[in-house]
């Protein structure tokens, strides 16, 4: 044995916790709109006898923004400066009663519920900024947190944009291009984009008819549909100067391959299936951290003449009542409850 080694000593370890497990039931996959209610349970399984336990369950609705630019005034393209923004946007807290202040071993069942905010924005994601929610159960035992355990929600916004009816109207745009072809020959190709309606709500199919006119003596072989979100992030810079940033995603997408011969019109009807979860359209004047808006674009490719002819719609997202299918819960888990009972 050498110098020292018999000193060394296993530390001692700390006792077995009396909490074997805590646990989180809620709903599999549910999307919880705004102003609904949120019913689960947390499942404390102790292995021993806890005394003056506190368990609790936890509501949290955040958002950030972050994304790094080049220096202001100063033009120090060296260097960059961070942008940022936060925002607090739900925080509720139910603590359980434990009667007599003690809790034996085995399994606790504690029921709660919570109602959210009637005007939330959606669960969100991107490189640039999140929106999430989350419901979390703690049990404490002497100022320690012995366990915990956290699940986080789908929400699905809420917008005053369903209260305006100018959205619904029928809407027609047209795009028209002179194209030069086989060195001197021209020719025009119109694209016409027609919509009943351009206000939706998740989950809703839209629909909507291309007409193309071909007036060249060249073929037209693809026509692309998309769906963009434009989402502008408001942030700013340690010195507290506001700035902006533009991202723009592709949600959704199609491509028809039907040949659109020459001098010949062709009409396609498309329909794209909206997501069941998104933001809602809004403003830059809300105040929030990130405003989103949607746009239809219908592009028709012309490689022979190295251009593209381009049709957009803007496109509305908004909120669903309460008592909408598209909170996709039954009655008992999500609808709200009597205010007496709120938390």
């Amino acid at each position: 044995m050498g110098e020292g080694e018999g000193c060394l000593s296993t530390p001692p370890q700390p006792p077995m916790s009396a909490v074997k497990s805590i646990e989180l039931v809620l709903p599999e996959d549910a999307i919880y709109l705004a102003g609904s209610s949120i019913k689960g349970q947390v499942i404390l399984t102790l292995n021993s006898t806890l005394v003056d336990p506190i368990v609790k369950v936890e509501l949290v609705g955040r958002g950030y923004v972050e994304w790094s630019e080049e220096a202001g005034a100063s033009r120090d393209y060296s260097r960059n400066v961070i942008c940022n923004n936060k925002a607090d946007y739900v925080h509720k807290t139910k603590t359980f009663p434990v009667e007599d202040n003690w809790l034996s071993a085995g399994s606790h069942t504690f029921d709660f519920h919570f109602n959210l905010p009637p005007r939330l924005p959606s669960t969100f994601t991107s490189k640039f900024g999140h929106v999430f929610y989350f419901v979390q159960a703690s049990c404490m035992g002497r100022e320690h947190i012995l366990a915990k355990k956290r699940m986080y929600l789908l929400v699905q916004g809420t917008s005053a944009f369903h209260k305006e009816t100018p959205f619904q109207n029928p809407l027609f745009v047209e795009a028209e291009e002179k194209v030069s072809y086989n060195c001197c020959r021209q020719g025009t190709v119109c694209l016409q984009l027609q919509m009943e309606k351009n206000t939706f709500t998740p989950g809703e199919k839209v629909v909507f008819t291309t007409e193309i006119n071909n007036q060249t003596s060249k073929c037209i072989k693809t026509v692309i549909f998309a769906l963009y979100a434009h989402v502008q992030y408001e942030g700013f810079t340690p010195g507290a100067e506001r700035r902006s940033r533009l991202d723009s995603s592709e949600l959704l997408r199609q491509e028809a391959n039907t040949p659109m011969t020459r001098f010949n019109t062709t009409k396609i009807v498309s329909t794209f299936n909206l997501p069941l979860l998104l933001s809602v359209s809004s403003s830059t004047q809300d105040g929030e951290i990130m405003h989103t808006r949607y746009e239809l674009v219908t592009t028709v490719h012309l490689p022979w003449s190295l251009t593209s002819l381009k049709a957009k719609v803007p496109i509305i997202i908004t909120s669903a009542s309460v008592d909408s299918a598209i909170c996709q819960l039954s009655e008992d888990r999500a609808l709200p409850v009597n205010p007496d009972h709120q938390n």
